[in-house]
């Protein structure tokens, strides 16, 4: 790892990843898509972790976007595919992943929170999607679609304006709110309530969900069904009934 993103391999489960470059409010240098690569990817490899937080450094931004600066010098035109490392998309992952936005998370810092599963925001945080006020696009956005109503999205998109931490989770781009500061501790607080889950029946629900993102109602059902075959059929299944029956906190073994 490089100190551009810092690594924290939790014992309970959590990896909490920090882009460290508070100085250029954690813009996605390329340091920083380097650092993330490296983290997701060493995240994904170890079968201790379970969940992901990422976070930025400072109060004042989560992530800026990109490295404009390194746009003119290069004379960038459509960026490459894996320029940046996106959970679920241009890296491959299987894990829940928690956003802890603290400050300002504008174009390709709200790239990076969307890509995540789930979104704590501190209430001093702010999310804008600002291509449109330089000129460059945000391909990227259109999931959002899935996220937020059609009509927030267009004005969002079209207007470059930011939006608070208020209003995002009024329209459902953030789960939960926590005071300044606090963002990390709620995001890691939520994780704890995910990790409470069987692994196995955590991972079938996420691919549920995005499978009925993905297809249509029949198609989702089908899927979804083939999902949770693994985990109807596991030694945790049976535990976890048992440990109800037998009022106890129940053992989860991933199998």
């Amino acid at each position: 790892m490089t100190d551009a993103v810092l690594f924290d391999a939790r014992e309970d489960g959590i990896a909490v990843l920090t882009i460290n470059r508070p100085d250029t409010r954690n813009a996605l240098s390329r340091d920083v898509r380097e650092g993330l690569r490296t983290a997701w990817e060493r995240f994904e490899a170890d079968p201790q972790l379970r969940i992901a937080v990422l976070t930025g450094a400072g109060d004042k931004a989560f992530c800026a976007g990109g490295d404009l600066k390194e746009m003119v010098e290069t004379g960038m035109t459509v960026p490459p595919r894996d320029m940046f490392a996106l959970p679920y998309d241009s890296i491959e992952l299987t894990k829940p992943t928690i956003a802890a936005v603290n400050g300002h998370a504008f174009a390709g810092g709200w790239m990076i929170a969307q890509a995540c599963d789930l979104c704590v925001a501190s209430t001093n945080a702010k999310f804008a999607i600002t291509e449109v006020k330089v000129g460059r696009g945000s391909p990227w956005a259109a999931p959002l679609i899935h996220m937020i109503p059609q009509r927030v999205f267009m004005e969002i998109v079209l207007t470059g304006k930011p939006i608070d931490a208020q209003r995002a989770y009024e329209i459902g781009l953030v789960n939960r709110l926590a005071e300044p500061g606090g963002a990390l501790e709620a995001a890691i607080a939520l994780a704890h309530e995910v990790l409470e889950g069987a692994p196995l029946s955590v991972k079938a629900a996420r691919e549920t969900v995005m499978l009925a993102t993905e297809m249509g109602r029949s198609a989702a059902l089908q899927a979804a069904r083939v999902a949770h075959e693994l985990t109807y059929n596991s030694h945790d299944a049976q535990e976890g009934p048992r440990a109800f029956a037998e009022k106890r906190k129940p053992e989860w073994q991933g199998r």
